[in-house]
C-alpha cells in the first residue's frame, strides 16, 4: 500500500500528502480519538510543539512520547507520508529552531552553558530572549481566531460568574486576568486553590457562570478537575491552551490558542499576557457599550474617578 492509499480514521484512502502543516493539524484533530494510545501521544506533540518538530530527531520525539521509535514512522505514514524524514521536511517549510526542552530548570542551565561556545554576556542573553518572545507573539497573531476569540468575549460578557484558574506558571496569567476583569462590572473570582481548597472555591458554580481554564503542557491536573466540576454544574467553559488535543480542549465553549516562544526551552508568558488583555479590553469595550446603551449621561457614575488599568 502506498502512502497515498493509507486509510484514515473512516476506513477511507488518504488520497495526498497533506500540503501544509495546517492542514496535517487539521487532519490529527480530526482523528485524534481513533488513534492507539501510543499514536495519540506523538499526535499530542506534533500539536503542541509543531515548531520543534523541524529539528528534532526521531529518537527526541520518541523519547518525549515514551514511545519506540518505529511509532514515529507509523504516526508519519497514517498521515500519508512515507517517512517521517518526509513529515519533518513539512514542518521545516514553516517554522524556526526552537531549543528542545528539557526536564528542569537547573538542567536547562546547564545545558544552555554547555551548548555554547564562548561565554554569553548578559546583554546576548537578554537579546535571545527577546527574540523569543517576539516569535510567540508572530506566531499569535498568525494563528489568531477571530470567531473564538468573539465567542471568547460573548461568554465573558453574558455570564452570571467568571471563575479563573490556572496553576503553577499559569497562575501568574489567571490572576492577571481577573485583576484586569475586576475593572468591569463582572462578578469575577480566582481560583487559587489556597490550602488545596480548589474543590471547595469551585462548589458554587451553576449554570451561567463561566469557568476559565488556563493550562499548557504538562497539564495541571489541579486545572483539569475544576474544568470537570464545571462540566458537572452545566457552567460554560473559556479554554486557553496550546493545542487542539490538549485535554481540556474537547471541553471548550470556547478556544484560545497560544503556543509561547521560548529560549534555551524558557517559555515566555508574553503572549499568553497579551492575549489576556486583548480579552480585557474587548470586554471592557463591550460592556461600556451596554451601559450607555441603558444609563442617562450626566449620571452619579460619571463624578467617579478614573481607577486606571496599571
Amino acid at each position: 500500500m502506498s502512502s497515498s492509499e493509507l486509510p484514515d480514521a473512516a476506513g477511507e484512502a488518504l488520497q495526498e500528502v497533506p500540503a501544509s502543516v495546517e492542514r496535517l493539524q487539521q487532519l490529527i484533530t480530526a482523528q485524534y480519538e481513533s488513534l492507539p494510545r501510543q499514536l495519540k501521544r506523538i499526535a499530542s506533540y506534533m500539536s503542541q510543539q509543531s515548531d520543534r518538530v523541524m529539528v528534532d530527531r526521531v529518537s527526541d520525539i520518541a523519547r518525549q512520547c515514551e514511545v519506540h521509535p518505529s511509532a514515529i514512522v507509523r504516526f508519519s505514514q497514517r498521515f500519508g507520508f512515507k517517512g517521517f524524514s518526509e513529515m519533518q521536511a513539512l514542518f521545516r517549510d514553516a517554522y524556526t529552531d526552537k531549543a528542545t526542552p528539557v526536564q528542569n530548570y537547573q538542567q536547562r542551565i546547564r545545558r544552555m552553558i554547555a551548548n555554547r561556545s564562548h561565554k554569553a554576556s548578559s546583554g546576548e542573553l537578554a537579546r535571545e530572549c527577546i527574540n523569543g518572545t517576539r516569535s510567540g507573539l508572530d506566531r499569535l497573531a498568525e494563528e489568531f481566531d477571530e470567531a473564538e476569540f468573539d465567542k471568547a468575549v460573548e461568554l465573558l460578557a453574558e455570564a452570571d460568574n467568571i471563575y479563573v484558574v490556572g496553576v503553577r506558571r499559569s497562575f501568574a496569567v489567571a490572576h492577571y486576568l481577573v485583576y484586569s476583569l475586576q475593572h468591569t462590572n463582572k462578578r469575577v473570582h480566582l481560583v487559587s486553590g489556597l490550602g488545596g481548597g480548589y474543590r471547595e472555591q469551585m462548589r458554587s458554580v451553576r449554570k451561567g457562570d463561566l469557568v476559565v481554564a488556563i493550562s499548557f503542557s504538562p497539564y495541571g491536573k489541579e486545572t483539569q478537575q475544576c474544568v470537570r466540576i464545571a462540566q458537572h454544574h452545566k457552567a460554560d467553559t473559556l479554554i486557553v491552551t496550546d493545542s487542539q488535543v490538549a485535554p481540556l480542549a474537547k471541553h471548550a465553549s470556547a478556544l484560545l490558542l497560544v503556543n509561547e516562544g521560548s529560549t534555551f526551552a524558557f517559555r515566555s508568558l508574553s503572549a499568553t499576557l497579551s492575549l489576556c488583555q486583548a480579552l480585557f479590553i474587548a470586554v471592557a469595550y463591550r460592556l461600556e457599550l451596554k451601559v450607555e446603551e441603558i444609563s442617562e449621561p450626566g449620571g452619579p457614575e460619571d463624578d467617579e474617578p478614573d481607577d486606571d488599568l496599571d
